[in-house]
């Protein structure tokens, strides 16, 4: 039974995918293989100049990933918030400036493999915090933040079960 439930879990995670744009799904894969240490970016997704100054800069703001995942906050634990959500709250901004997250769930699924399960009650306020910036566009700040559903806005609580399903890039003469 564990079996099953399992790999429906991972079926649902992958039609989740496969619901984003080409771009947010290519812009999810390159920040795993950065936020995760998986490839070397600049030789998989690098395209062009300006892809591998996004790429180096990328790589800057994820240098807080590993503190952010060290430091996930109780739920109840006020003491803690202000260091994590302000860190967490700044390499958001930073994804969501890029212009290649178009929405809430595109940011949920990326963080949740970048910070692990721990993180889900702390992605809706980081969210809105990020996306509320002026660094972000008007008109994107609104795509944004209409994006996020009131479902997840007040969620009573969250799944603590670990994503499974972790997109990696494919060469086109592998597929």
């Amino acid at each position: 039974m564990a079996v099953t439930n399992s790999a429906s879990m991972t079926i649902s995670e992958m039609r989740e995918f496969a619901g984003f744009e080409p771009a947010e799904q290519r812009y999810i894969k390159r920040s795993l293989d950065i936020g995760l240490g998986r490839q070397d970016a600049f030789k998989l997704w690098a395209r062009n100049e300006g892809e591998s100054a996004a790429i180096r800069s990328q790589y800057v703001a994820y240098q807080e990933l590993k503190t952010l995942r060290a430091a996930i906050p109780q739920e109840t634990a006020l003491s803690q918030i202000e260091g994590f959500i302000g860190k967490l709250t700044r390499v958001a901004a930073f994804d969501l400036a890029q212009e290649r997250i178009e929405c809430f769930s595109a940011f949920r699924f990326l963080y949740e493999r970048l910070l692990g399960a721990d993180v889900r009650p702390w992605l809706p306020s980081a969210f809105c915090a990020a996306a509320a910036l002026p660094q972000i566009r008007p008109e994107r700040r609104k795509i944004l933040l209409q994006s996020l559903s009131e479902a997840a806005a007040t969620a009573p609580g969250w799944s603590d079960r670990a994503p499974s399903f972790y997109p990696e890039f494919i060469d086109a003469e592998a597929a």
